[in-house]
């Protein structure tokens, strides 16, 4: 199967505020293959925001599985992460789905993998997929050196990703929460 590129996501917490933003590209080893892909989702009723970068379908199930997790802990994000995580690590068919997912609330901002891992990073700061790190180094640089919002800065963030990684585009979608 080829290699599946093209995405970018990237949240920013600051002030117990949340913002969510990714590119709609989708490609297919040298081809684009779609450029308005939305990789931003709303959960439990709105309080919590996802993003995603891996196989669509791959994340749909998770994200799906996710929300249910959500469910039975009420709301709580954190308990709900951390055995979504387990699950995902050791269920014999979710472990081989390639995904990769943020989801963050006011409160807590939070990447999980499929191999159990469940990450707080500093600076209220997460970014995934092939142009996270671009995005992710100019979200530092904004958030030390602007007082700009957290859906300024994740706008501003993924642009700077979009000017640099091929697998990156324009198409920015971005969400947030206050």
């Amino acid at each position: 199967m080829p290699e599946l590129h093209g995405t970018t996501v990237i949240a920013v917490k600051k002030d117990n505020k949340i913002a969510i933003g990714a590119d709609g590209q989708v490609t297919l080893e040298n081809t684009i293959m779609k450029h308005k892909a939305r990789k931003i989702r709303r959960l439990y009723d709105d309080k919590v925001l996802m993003g995603f970068a891996g196989s669509v379908a791959d994340a749909q199930t998770l994200a799906d599985k996710f929300e249910s997790k959500l469910r039975e802990s009420h709301g709580n994000l954190k308990r709900a992460v951390i055995e979504f995580a387990k699950d995902w690590r050791t269920d014999k068919i979710l472990r081989r789905l390639e995904a990769m997912m943020i989801v963050g609330n006011q409160e807590y901002l939070l990447v999980i993998s499929g191999n159990g891992e469940v990450i707080e990073p500093d600076e209220g700061i997460a970014a995934i997929g092939s142009g996270g790190a671009f995005a992710a180094s100019a979200a530092k640089a904004l958030i030390r050196n602007t007082d700009m919002s957290p859906v300024e800065i994740v706008q501003e963030s993924m642009e700077i990703a979009a000017d640099i990684c091929i697998y990156t585009n324009s198409q920015i979608v971005t969400d947030q929460m206050q």
